[in-house]
């Protein structure tokens, strides 16, 4: 049986997890309940990719890749803004790894239709 961790996806989405993470560590304090929260509060795509492939068939999969898709726009935006308000010094940094997930989740997407 496959495993998650074998998907280029999902390796890179939990890459992307443990960056945002240390970019988090570094606000300030009151923001502790404003952007921290939805940056630790967002369903990570890595979840969605590990979850969807643990379940019954790819139409589940499409489904929590769908979500992870979600996850990862949320995302954008929100180190889009904590780039505006300097929380994070190099946010472009962190939004090409966005952008890399996001292109290998849809990818596995594109890659998993063609086969059902």
């Amino acid at each position: 049986r496959r495993n998650h961790r074998e998907l280029c996806a999902w390796q890179s989405a939990i890459a992307l997890v443990e960056s945002v993470y240390s970019q988090t560590l570094s606000f300030p304090r009151e923001e502790q309940f404003g952007l921290t929260i939805s940056y630790g509060g967002l369903q990570f795509p890595s979840a969605n990719i590990s979850e969807g492939f643990a379940r019954n068939g790819s139409k589940e999969l499409l489904h929590f890749l769908g979500i992870a898709s979600g996850s990862l726009s949320e995302l954008d935006t929100l180190v889009e803004l904590a780039g505006r308000l300097g929380y994070i010094l190099e946010p472009e940094k962190l939004q090409g790894q966005v952008d890399e997930v996001s292109g290998l989740v849809m990818g596995l997407a594109v890659s998993i239709r063609r086969r059902v």
